[in-house]
């Protein structure tokens, strides 16, 4: 049987190269490659994407799952090999209904829809984008299809993401989780605002550049295997182990935009490159689901990079770095600015209160669209009246609006509820690491991030793709996914910052 299972790691070993490849090209679609090779690109993203789902679900690897699947069940349940076996044989029950051409149209079709995305978001022109967004939807919808019956057509695409889990059970979790967020931030606005203009000022993105690599290399980011680039909407990507890229945008009027992004793709990488090596170019050889990698970047933005005890070591050298722009600024008042609770527009700078109803909203609307329920055409105006709903503003152009989001073009759809459960995992894992590193916040106060790093990298990182999502946060924290540690925090820090 080890003949065997050697044969089919060899061949998982060719797809996982075929996907990496893929992965260089689309990094470089967003972010060096010239605005004519759009086209070209897009044949050869589907070509790529074409040639490893023929290759992942073909009769050799099929047969060979077969008959090591006996051997499999033998195995200690928790053991690499068994882990392998069982993921590598869902994926291919699931791949195998796929067919090749739908794969390699679905890239071909997202790899121009996210060009002309760039295009129409700069310009504020959703109609050129609005006919791209439709073809990848339909696309959406016809995979989906494949998996019929289903409780729910968004069921196959969040499985996509969160193996394992369902709509239903995102639905439950959101409705407790809205209540209780929005009843917050109304407890929020009856209090005195914080002054936050300090933030809103000149500061040079050279400088706010460094800053972020100096933040982000004490956080344990390794720059033998990593490289950080500026693009319109950040992202991480990794083409294998030695290889995990980050990107950031920065904001010249506004200090908190461009460090909060470079930490959050930091936490995505920092994932990527904690993975077992024995798991690597194999279906293991990633995060568990999108929502464990959210709870890694959101801690390090948020739990880390929002607290008191991360400013107390890097305040005053960020005053240092501003001479003049941060005089009279104390801690206390800078910390409580770059927690200001204020519906805002923009997810990515939206604070821990109220980020969460960004994400139910692209939940609700991406949910419509695939029922049939809601146009692709009318999405800006219904945007514009959820934002009014949920969060009290309503945007004056697409670009702040339905266009913000690079996601839906490049056919991430069933992605957005992975922020938001991100969240509540995170919230759950920092209670687990401060009682298993009593000493967590002095040294997060001296700068120190080993301890922080080595937690997580023996207890998330390095178990890749092993288990199921919620398997893991209940292996790690003793429950499932839920959102009372995450409310405790979101309550205990915002008493704090507007007294009550």
């Amino acid at each position: 049987m080890q003949e065997k299972l050697s044969k089919l790691k060899e061949l998982l070993n060719e797809v996982a190269d075929l996907e990496h490849a893929a992965a260089v090209l689309s990094w470089d679609q967003q972010t060096f490659m010239p605005p004519g090779g759009a086209q070209d690109r897009a044949h050869q993203l589907a070509l790529l994407s074409s040639l490893g789902h023929e290759k992942f679900t073909s009769a050799e690897i099929g047969a060979l799952l077969e008959q090591l699947e006996e051997y499999g069940n033998q195995l200690p349940p928790d053991s690499d090999d068994a882990c392998l076996l069982k993921v590598t044989a869902r994926n291919y029950l699931k791949q195998t209904k796929v067919p090749s051409k739908l794969v390699a149209d679905f890239a071909q079709v997202t790899a121009m829809a996210q060009h002309v995305w760039e295009q129409a978001r700069a310009e504020n022109d959703y109609a050129k984008f609005c006919p791209h967004l439709e073809k990848v939807f339909d696309l959406r919808r016809e995979y989906a299809q494949i998996f019929a019956p289903f409780n729910h057509i968004y069921d196959p695409l969040l499985d996509d993401f969160e193996p394992g889990l369902k709509t239903a059970d995102v639905k439950k979790i959101f409705a407790e989780l809205r209540a209780r967020q929005v009843e917050l931030v109304k407890e929020i606005a009856d209090r005195p605002q914080v002054d936050d203009s300090f933030l809103h000022q000149q500061f040079g993105e050279s400088i706010q550049w460094d800053f972020g690599k100096e933040v982000i290399t004490k956080f344990g980011y390794d720059w033998n295997r990593g490289r950080l680039d500026k693009v319109a909407h950040p992202f991480t990507t990794n083409f294998g182990l030695g290889d995990v890229r980050i990107t950031t945008r920065l904001d010249p009027d506004y200090l908190f935009s461009g460090l909060g992004g470079t930490m959050h793709e930091c936490g995505h990488a920092l994932y990527e490159m904690g993975i077992a090596p024995a798991l690597e170019r194999s279906p293991l050889g990633t995060g568990a689901s999108l929502a464990i990698h959210e709870s890694q970047s959101r801690l390090w933005e948020n739990l880390v990079g929002r607290s008191r005890d991360f400013w107390a070591g890097f305040y005053p050298e960020l005053q240092n770095r501003f001479p003049g722009k941060l005089d009279g600024i104390s801690l206390d008042k800078f910390y409580r600015g770059i927690n200001k609770v204020e519906p805002s527009l923009i997810r990515v700078e939206a604070d821990e209160a109220t980020y969460n109803l960004h994400i139910m909203l692209r939940l609700e609307l991406e949910i419509g669209v695939l029922e049939g329920k809601i146009a692709c055409r009318d999405l800006p105006e219904i945007w514009r009246e959820h934002m009014k709903e949920y969060l009290g503003v309503c945007p004056e152009t697409d670009a702040d609006g339905v266009l913000q989001d690079v996601h839906w073009s490049c056919g991430a759809v069933g992605y957005f509820s992975t922020y938001a459960l991100g969240n509540l995992v995170s919230a759950q894992l920092w209670e687990c690491i401060n009682h298993d590193v009593p000493d967590l916040s002095g040294q997060i106060r001296n700068r120190e991030f080993a301890a922080l790093f080595d937690w997580l990298r023996e207890n998330i990182h390095r178990h890749g793709a092993k288990f199921e999502p919620q398997e893991l946060v209940k292996k790690v924290t003793g429950s499932k996914i839920t959102p009372e540690p995450y409310l405790k925090y979101l309550r205990k820090k915002y008493s704090e910052v507007y007294g009550f």
